[in-house]
């Protein structure tokens, strides 16, 4: 789409353009690499970089001498080309997006594994049908940071109670509790239209940052193949690595680096120590006429629906449009739901409508609808508003939930007041949220949910939940930066021994 809607400048200025998708050959992927400008998302680019250095391993040549800017030309006597020509200049759009939150996130190309395929299937399967007879701090313990879930003396004595199958006998009872212990982890904290959604019978993980599908994406350690098992699709053999790169060290490769967000000043310096750039704010074109509304507490979900749905039929009664972020697809499904029993017409953008999204966008500011959305309706949509909605008010956005960062938030919030239109914004909390759990933890997080049931809040405790979130958010920025050490690390001892640091990764 930005390949097409710059197309017309890129000719005017004599500059080529090419497009990295997902289902191009090496062929076409050498061509647009070949281009001046080459549009494609961060995972292509990445699997590109592996799949040249597996190449160059392959053919013995030194991966080394591919790492500059230039022409692929002088492999072209020798065998097959690598598609890419060198790292010189990214230009990232939505960088906090992709720099930040996506940052850990781990390309791995893979090569099976050794263990037999039947008894690693029949032991994820039969970890699976177990799990729900586990109790927590009987069996298991939970480390709330992590998530780890650690079985007791009691739970280990469990396992080896249970009923084994003859395709798992050979198995090590070391890794049966490790079985175990991820479909304890999966039963907990994974769960289907929140972290994922089942399509043709296979696993699609659910972007937390973007709520966009990510395809060909899995989880690792096993984790993968036990939601498989939760789900009760065909669970696939897990891989070792033949190959591996993250998202931060694939753009730190990069001689020249630099990017576009509307939300990238609260991390201006974790962007300065991570990738030596600096931040500039460049001011709107029209001044912001976006208006705050107070912020309102609830004493649980249910409770928070019913008030978000009386609003929404005030708002509606004079045709403003209205657009509700959620955190998930069945939180999206269910006030959906709360809205057409009240007679309303509702469209529902999620993972699960990702083919009617551009229709849906086009739809949201028109007067009198109602949108109902994950996160994936926060970044890259320009909503259109007509005179006769300017003239009302503009849209209103209702946001249902604290997300891990703030500037997920924003980016919803941005939605509405664009351009110089007018638009308001409430934000909506209440006392069981999530965000209190993952800032605070299992028991402070039990505390609160137990304080909205006796009624004992207000809102003015809005501002617990915001520090919750800058709780979330320093976590989350203490695992970048540990996991930028480690990688520097074992980058360097892996050199030091002439190994490489991108192939040479089992683990």
């Amino acid at each position: 789409r930005d390949a097409d809607w710059m197309r017309p400048l890129f000719d005017a200025l004599g500059l080529k353009v090419g497009i990295v998708l997902t289902d191009h050959n090496q062929d076409q992927r050498r061509q647009a690499y070949g281009s001046d400008v080459t549009y494609g998302t961060a995972k292509e680019f990445g699997f590109d970089f592996l799949r040249d250095r597996l190449l160059m391993r392959a053919q013995g040549r030194n991966v080394n001498d591919f790492l500059g800017a230039g022409s692929n030309e002088r492999w072209s006597s020798a065998g097959e080309q690598p598609v890419q020509r060198g790292m010189h200049f990214a230009l990232v759009d939505e960088a906090d997006s992709i720099l930040i939150d996506e940052a850990r996130t781990p390309l791995i190309i893979g090569s099976l594994g050794d263990e037999a395929r039947e008894a690693v299937i029949a032991s994820f399967r039969w970890a699976s049908e177990h799990v729900s007879a586990f109790v927590y701090q009987e069996d298991y313990t939970l480390e709330e940071d992590s998530r780890k879930v650690e079985l007791t003396s009691k739970g280990r004595q469990h396992v080896r109670a249970l009923p084994r199958p003859d395709q798992i006998r050979t198995v090590a009872l070391v890794d049966l509790y490790e079985y175990i212990e991820r479909a304890i982890r999966v039963l907990r904290d994974y769960h289907l239209d929140r972290q994922y959604v089942v399509r043709d019978g296979e696993i699609v993980i659910v972007d937390e940052f973007t709520g966009r599908l990510a395809e060909g994406r899995k989880w690792r350690d096993g984790i993968h193949q036990a939601v498989e098992a939760s789900a009760g699709v065909e669970v696939s053999v897990p891989t070792g690595q033949a190959a591996r790169i993250t998202v931060q060290d694939l753009f730190l490769r990069y001689k020249y680096l630099a990017g576009m967000t509307g939300t990238a000043a609260t991390s201006a310096g974790e962007l300065r120590k991570i990738y030596r750039t600096p931040v500039l704010q460049v001011p709107t074109n029209r001044p912001p006429q976006r208006k705050k509304l107070p912020d309102i507490v609830c004493k649980d979900m249910m409770e928070k629906f019913e008030r978000i749905v009386q609003e929404v039929l005030e708002v509606h009664s004079i045709g403003r449009p209205v657009l509700i972020g959620t955190r998930s697809i069945d939180k999206s499904n269910i006030l959906a739901s709360m809205l057409r029993q009240q007679g309303m017409k509702v469209q529902i953008l999620n993972a699960n409508e990702i083919e009617r999204e551009a229709e849906i966008v086009a739809l949201a500011g028109e007067q009198g609808q109602i949108t109902v959305a994950t996160n994936m309706a926060g970044r890259g949509t320009d909503v259109k508003l007509r005179d006769e909605v300017r003239a009302i008010g503009g849209m209103m956005v209702i946001c249902t939930e604290l997300h891990d960062a703030a500037r997920i938030d924003r980016q919803l919030i941005g939605r509405c007041g664009r351009q110089g239109d007018p638009g308001t914004y409430r934000q909506y909390l209440a006392m069981d949220d999530e965000i209190l759990r993952n800032g605070f933890g299992l028991k402070p997080s039990e505390k609160y949910k137990l304080m909205g049931e006796q009624g004992r809040y207000s809102d003015s405790m809005a501002s617990l939940f915001r520090k919750a979130q800058r709780k979330v958010e320093r976590k989350h920025f203490r695992d970048r930066m540990a996991l930028l050490y480690h990688e520097k690390e074992r980058t360097k001892i892996q050199r030091d021994m002439g190994q490489d640091p991108y192939l040479d990764t089992a683990e």
